[in-house]
């Protein structure tokens, strides 16, 4: 009888687990996730953020996911809270946030998502430090 009942869990463990991990197609749509990683500014109360698509990163050339203004120049934002705002007009949404403490420096790691139509769409609206 318990082999039988622990069957019949591991059965619907894995039909809840393959239907998870189905992609979200709606309307020509797919998911996208990006972490908004913000960090405190120097001597100051602002916060600089930075955006993680899952790019790959390298020491040398630092980084390349910071959120710039037209000439470049990073944008500080008064809380994540400011920058989640600045990233909602864009259509992202909110998925789960969480502090990583380095250095005796707290870093902001807030996990996001936009459903876009192509890749295009996903840099839409701002600018990051590398950009062309």
């Amino acid at each position: 009888m318990k082999k039988v009942l622990f069957v019949m869990m591991l059965c619907i463990m894995c039909s809840i687990n393959s239907f998870a991990q189905q992609p979200e197609q709606k309307n020509g749509t797919y998911r996208v996730y990006c972490e908004l990683v913000g960090t405190g500014k120097l001597f100051s109360s602002k916060v600089i953020v930075s955006l993680d698509f899952g790019q790959k990163s390298s020491f040398w050339t630092g980084n390349k996911g910071t959120l710039v203004d037209d000439n470049g120049k990073p944008l500080d934002f008064n809380s994540m809270v400011d920058a989640m705002n600045f990233m909602g007009r864009l259509d992202w949404k909110f998925v789960q946030a969480y502090v990583v403490t380095t250095s005796n420096q707290n870093v902001y790691r807030w996990l996001l998502y936009k459903d876009v139509k192509n890749d295009e769409d996903i840099h839409q609206g701002f600018k990051v430090n590398g950009d062309k």
